[in-house]
């Protein structure tokens, strides 16, 4: 990406974190209440500065809330939230101008072509002339959208229109970029190119946070996680740390179970440190997956399929928040 997008110089923060930096985000006895919902329910968070911090969660357990408080849209109820080293209590517009916003939603100017939309949130955040023209181009390249630039946004697949709303984020340079489910109903290939264009953001030194549906997307991009469940952060880590400190390392599925798969997890309770019945399936977490498969195979259980794996995101998700739908 060309210099002139993550150039400008930020404000020395506080010395109150990690190697003398304040975090980029920092909530403490954080509260928001719709009447006698509380939506969010008295979390602690650091966000550090640099590289990608993600929010985990099911439907309705408190991650968007607490991104629309970090993004000045929505006041807390109570407790401390401070962004960038301001409250967000504080000046809005002048947190908002540092901050960089990618939602969930589309949000662009239909009625502008792509280089357009650029040009137009620039004089929204008062970006100089100078600077605004050379940047979007600068922009365009990062977000492979330089021969689409006189195009209409209707014109634009699903995954340009992803990487344009990121472009469009960065037209101010912002220190802290919020990317809320940014890869939602892309297909396969388009989603892979937006994990390269955030990646090469982590590289030029921006710090991102994330929500996400897509445990791969959290594993792939994220350094830290946050799991929410009902409001609450009920889990904090690296994903490596997460996948060892609530799951064991390896995973036997029995597939197609014959009978009651309860009766089968009974059965096989003392093989490893759990062994769960979902639907038809069994599920078995193991220190030493190779000997729990020769010991299956060897108790003459009827299944369909027998598979060995690495333990996941995936698996600690479910285990911290359950496997019920949520709507």
């Amino acid at each position: 990406m060309a210099g002139d997008v993550t150039t400008r110089p930020h404000e020395p923060p506080q010395a109150t974190g990690p190697h003398g930096a304040s975090p980029a985000v920092r909530a403490r006895g954080l509260h928001k209440h719709y009447g006698d919902i509380a939506a969010v329910d008295g979390i602690d968070l650091d966000v550090p500065l640099g590289g990608c911090f993600g929010l985990l969660g099911p439907n309705g357990a408190g991650k968007t809330t607490a991104i629309k408080m970090i993004t000045c849209v929505s006041p807390p109820t109570a407790g401390v939230l401070e962004v960038l080293g301001m409250d967000v209590r504080g000046d809005r517009r002048a947190l908002k101008g540092r901050l960089g916003v990618v939602p969930q939603g589309e949000t662009l100017d239909p009625d502008l072509t792509v280089r357009e939309n650029l040009l137009s949130f620039s004089a929204y955040h008062d970006v100089p002339r100078a600077v605004a023209a050379p940047r979007a181009d600068a922009l365009l390249g990062f977000g492979q959208l330089t021969g689409r630039a006189d195009s209409r946004v209707e014109e634009l697949s699903g995954g340009m229109q992803r990487r344009l709303l990121i472009a469009r984020a960065l037209v101010n340079d912002p220190e802290l970029l919020v990317l809320d489910e940014p890869t939602t109903g892309l297909d396969p290939q388009a989603r892979h190119l937006v994990w390269e264009r955030l990646r090469s953001l982590k590289r030029a030194a921006k710090t991102l946070l994330l929500t996400t549906h897509y445990m791969e997307e959290a594993a792939q991009l994220c350094d830290r996680l946050v799991v929410f469940e009902a409001g609450r952060v009920v889990a904090t880590g690296a994903p490596g740390e997460l996948i060892r400190g609530h799951v064991a390392p390896r995973v036997v599925e029995l597939h197609g179970v014959e009978g009651d798969a309860r009766d089968v997890a009974r059965l096989l309770a003392g093989l490893a440190r759990e062994v769960e019945a979902v639907a038809d399936r069994v599920l078995v977490y193991t220190d030493d997956g190779e000997s729990v498969v020769s010991r299956v195979r060897g108790a003459g259980l009827n299944h369909q399929a027998l598979l060995l794996r690495d333990a996941t995101l995936e698996d600690v998700f479910l285990r911290l928040t359950g496997r019920s739908l949520v709507d």
